[in-house]
């Protein structure tokens, strides 16, 4: 007798609770490390071979819808599994529960550096900010290896890195984003996908598309109120919005479009921004809760607990738009050649805004010597052939940092 592969088990299709929701996503987002890839195993692991709330297939295309659009793709599957069980209440339990122990983690955090200034200067915090340098570069690395196999993406990326260079600026970031995009549409090659599985989700073409124009008028409208008002808050909102309306390929990119937000204006300080981005590898769940670290540690109207709860809700309210928008959509746009190849040109456009950051803020910021190179030549072996998790790579580093400074 054969043993039931994944496709022939049967898959549980009664309806789920909130509460059920939230309690099987808080185990996650208290136990998920490792980043948005080994979220999406765990994900699929409790919910496709253990709860079988659905089968492989619709797992699979649920993955590939959240890695087309922007934003937190383990974050937005999150989301989804949540509206499938148990509707709208359902999908906000899922976010809820994997993102909140993360999120007060590196607000508590904020709130000891904000207290206790001799430790934002301490050998422990620089190590945060060393192996920033060294999680940064094996994000470029991975990244570089997926989406830029071949010259004309790697060329794209290199571009992409050279106009960030060239425009330190939010400008520069989604000049090169479009550029991307228009040379991936006009010229790359790609091999058709395989699979015509169609997939339908419980929400109907007119809420999607109010989602889609609520996107979109945020996304315009944000930057000329800012502009209108002169408002640091409405700046700040604004900056944290379009950061999670244009991250592709993976959490991390989120860290120049932050920076460019955040630090030129002096609402958080390079040293604490990079100190924050460290801790954020220490702690399991989405790396998107990095922004309620900003908000608690924010110097203005928004700081603390309130502030870091605001930045968290708005960085995470595009990637929400554009999931309800684009689920109506979705079997539509996902055989479009054109959207393909664009989305191939922007994914390898953010490799080379990575690239760029790794310089600046990254490296220009926490390697001031040999000692510091050669912490972050360590870290980095340890996370990309020694295959050691990132929060044990984090703790080593932070020890040896403070270890020299003695």
């Amino acid at each position: 007798m054969t043993s039931p592969t994944n496709e022939s088990r049967q898959v549980t299709r009664t309806r789920g609770t909130p509460a059920e929701v939230f309690n099987a996503f808080l185990k996650l987002g208290l136990s998920s490390f490792g980043g948005p890839i080994a979220h999406l195993g765990y994900f699929r692991s409790e919910f496709v071979e253990r709860r079988r709330w659905l089968d492989d297939h619709s797992y699979s295309d649920l993955v590939a819808l959240c890695q087309f659009l922007p934003g937190p793709a383990s974050s937005q599957v999150g989301m989804v599994l949540g509206l499938g069980r148990a509707g709208w209440f359902g999908m906000l339990a899922a976010w809820v529960g994997f993102t909140l122990p993360s999120a007060i983690a590196l607000i508590l955090f904020a709130l000891g550096i904000t207290q206790y200034q001799g430790l934002a200067q301490s050998g422990w915090v620089h190590g945060l900010k060393v192996v920033a340098v060294a999680i940064v570069a094996q994000a470029v690395w991975g990244m570089a290896k997926s989406l830029c196999p071949d010259r004309p993406r790697a060329a794209l990326a290199i571009l992409a890195a050279l106009l960030t260079l060239i425009l330190p600026s939010a400008t520069g970031q989604v000049a090169a984003i479009t550029v991307a995009g228009l040379f991936g549409w006009w010229s790359l090659k790609l091999p058709r996908p395989a699979g015509n599985q169609s997939h339908s989700y419980p929400i109907s073409h007119k809420i999607g598309a109010a989602a889609l124009v609520l996107f979109i008028a945020l996304l315009i409208g944000l930057p000329l109120w800012a502009a209108a008002t002169g408002s640091s808050t409405v700046s700040l909102l604004e900056g944290v919005y379009r950061a999670g309306a244009l991250v592709f390929g993976g959490g991390h990119v989120v860290l120049p479009l932050l920076q460019t937000t955040v630090v030129p204006g002096g609402t958080v300080d390079n040293a604490d921004f990079l100190a924050g981005y460290g801790a954020a590898q220490a702690v399991p769940g989405p790396l998107f809760t990095f922004a309620a670290y900003l908000g608690a540690v924010a110097h203005g109207p928004l700081h603390g607990w309130v502030g870091g709860l605001i930045l968290l809700g708005t960085i995470f309210l595009p990637a929400f738009l554009m999931l309800v928008g684009a689920l109506p959509f979705w079997e539509n746009l996902r055989h479009r050649t054109g959207i393909q190849t664009a989305m191939a040109g922007i994914n390898a456009g953010v490799v080379g805004i990575l690239l760029s950051a790794l310089y600046d803020p990254v490296w220009t910021s926490a390697i001031h010597g040999r000692m510091d190179f050669g912490l972050a030549l360590a870290a980095f072996g340890l996370l990309v052939y020694g295959r050691i998790p990132p929060v044990l790579v984090v703790i080593v580093t932070a020890a040896g940092s403070q270890f020299l400074a003695i």
